[in-house]
């Protein structure tokens, strides 16, 4: 089963950002889920179907990397 389906649409809407408490976005980068802040340009893992929202595990993104994010988002 794809990561995204095992994280439903209600769980979505309620996860932000622990580091500015804004939405984040579930995209899909290497074959992986992430959740994706867009403001900050930081990533989140999704480990095994579970949000890692730690501000210690999220890694920042390349200029490249926010393009394709922000172009195929699903709204979190």
């Amino acid at each position: 089963m794809p990561e995204e389906t095992a994280l439903d649409a209600t769980l979505l809407s309620l996860l932000a950002c622990p580091q500015d408490k804004g939405p984040l976005l579930l995209v899909r980068a290497g074959g992986e889920s992430l959740l994706y802040n867009p403001r900050l340009r930081r990533v989140y893992p999704i480990e095994n179907g579970i949000p890692v929202l730690l501000i210690d595990e999220a890694r920042d993104t390349t200029d490249a990397e926010h393009e394709a994010f922000t172009g195929q988002h699903t709204s979190a």
